[in-house]
């Protein structure tokens, strides 16, 4: 009798749901643990809903920002005295059951796809039971909902269980007024008045869409800027385009508490400030999910923030068992997660394996515009980190834009001094996450300036730019372009 490799996982994210596929395609027996359904935070409450909600919010904001340029005349019977009134509005309640029914079809799409690939998929929570056994084996005790438990035999164990909103001690969501980003998708209405706490992306992401689905929004920042994370350059033309369209962000402002005054709600900053409006949205971090599920008992090291310690191919310090996704603290995103999950499948089964490299990780903020990054940063960059030439070119100069009505963004490239190789990129743009991937196509397999700046692009496009900014690196040989 032929010897069959048992995998159990935990958790049904992309690093859960993307190793099963993987799992079940290489011959192994596979079993999913999941409590919520598969697709994890990342479909139900957190990617797929936040980029569906913001698509909505991309059409409020180009017909509200470009409609009159572009010569477009609305038939409106609104008093010549109260022609700045918004002419369109949006539906919420319309808004976010459109968001859950989307999110819930993409989540039985991936259960379809993982059972019809051979996995087994079980309803509950998973932790580890005990250390390795003589045989090289784990136990995984699965505890469903009704309080029953099963236990599992497995030879390989993956840790995909994601993380969770976090909270602050004195502004914990009550899911009415005080909200964290998985509540906001049962609003009915508009919030007329959204404060947002958080700065991040996920801040600024809802920031910029609740503002241009027709809220008052007030961003309060605890840095300098927003998004101190991304791009400096980047960040800065998000922050003018926020401020223009009437935005409150208010910069080295770290919020202390919010609490509920009636139906208003109240925010105090730690100089002591208060702000109110009618809601506020808590986008201050997550927290991993690897509390009560046995694993410093299993061999598991965690790091100080509880995020699981893993190494390139996604190994923890216990034998035979991997972590992918949130879990790690990685790189929060659902296409690292899926890569850490394949990675680890691949490597404990024996196939060919890329250890996980994060210069060519591609990433993009779904603001307005967006913002793309793929490879070696600026901050890199000014740190000395990569000696590296950088042009970066105003999407004002390229001639779609101009058509378009496109005012603020830009291409900006990273490449080597001598050699001429793209080593990074950044693009401030609508839909640059769709016009990032070139670049990243030029990091991932050192290509050249030159090589792209040879190829043709189409005219006028965007994308047309790209080349632009790498025909001006081609033919400087020294210095920098801001």
């Amino acid at each position: 009798m032929e010897y069959v490799t048992r995998i159990v996982i935990i958790g049904g994210g992309p690093g859960g749901y993307e190793a099963a596929l993987v799992a079940a395609q290489l011959g192994a027996e596979v079993t999913v643990v999941d409590c919520d359904g598969l697709g994890g935070a990342s479909v139900l409450t957190d990617c797929v809903p936040s980029k569906t909600l913001i698509a909505t919010a991309e059409v409020m904001t180009t017909f509200d920002s470009s409609y009159e340029e572009l010569g477009i005349i609305v038939a409106d019977d609104t008093p010549p005295m109260e022609q700045s009134a918004r002419v369109v509005g949006v539906d919420l309640g319309k808004v976010n059951r459109r968001v859950k029914r989307l999110a819930l079809a993409q989540s039985h799409d991936i259960t379809a796809s993982v059972t019809r690939a051979g996995a087994r998929v079980m309803r509950g929570r998973g932790r580890l039971e005990g250390m390795q056994a003589l045989d090289g084996s784990r136990k995984v005790v699965v505890r469903a909902a009704d309080g029953t438990e099963e236990t599992l035999t497995a030879d390989a164990v993956l840790i995909a269980t994601g993380g969770h909103p976090r909270e602050l001690p004195d502004a914990r969501p009550d899911g009415e007024r005080i909200l964290n980003w998985t509540q906001v998708y049962d609003l009915d209405e508009l919030p007329e008045e959204l404060i947002v706490v958080g700065s991040g992306v996920t801040g600024a992401e809802f920031a910029g869409a609740y503002q241009a689905l027709g809220s008052r929004v007030t961003l309060v920042s605890s840095r300098d800027r927003v998004l101190p994370g991304e791009d400096p350059d980047a960040a800065a033309v998000l922050e003018d385009v926020f401020r223009r369209r009437g935005m409150n962000v208010m910069a080295r402002s770290r919020a202390q508490s919010a609490k509920r005054v009636g139906d208003r709600v109240e925010v105090t900053l730690a100089d002591g400030r208060v702000i109110t409006g009618s809601h506020c949205l808590m986008a201050v971090g997550a927290i991993p999910n690897t509390e009560g599920m046995g694993l410093e008992e299993a061999g598991v090291r965690l790091k100080d923030s509880g995020h699981i310690k893993t190494d390139k191919v996604s190994r923890t310090s216990a034998p035979g068992v991997y972590a992918a996704g949130d879990v790690t603290g990685v790189f929060a995103l659902a296409s690292v997660a899926a890569m850490q999950g394949r990675i680890a499948m691949y490597h404990f089964l024996g196939d060919a394996v890329t250890p996980l490299d994060l210069k060519t990780v591609s990433s993009n903020v779904f603001t307005d515009p967006e913002i793309a990054t793929v490879g070696y940063s600026q901050s890199d960059v000014d740190a000395g980190k990569i000696d590296a030439r950088v042009v970066k070119l105003p999407l004002l100069r390229n001639p779609r834009a101009k058509m378009q009505g496109i005012r603020d963004g830009f291409v900006k490239i990273f490449c080597r001094p001598g050699t001429g190789i793209v080593v990074g990129g950044v693009v401030v743009a609508p839909r640059a996450s769709e016009l990032i991937h070139p670049i990243s196509i030029a990091v991932d397999n050192n290509l050249t300036v030159e090589q792209i700046a040879n190829a043709f692009t189409v005219y006028p496009s965007l994308s047309g730019s790209i080349a632009e900014v790498a025909r001006q690196l081609h033919t400087r040989k020294t210095g920098a372009e801001g």
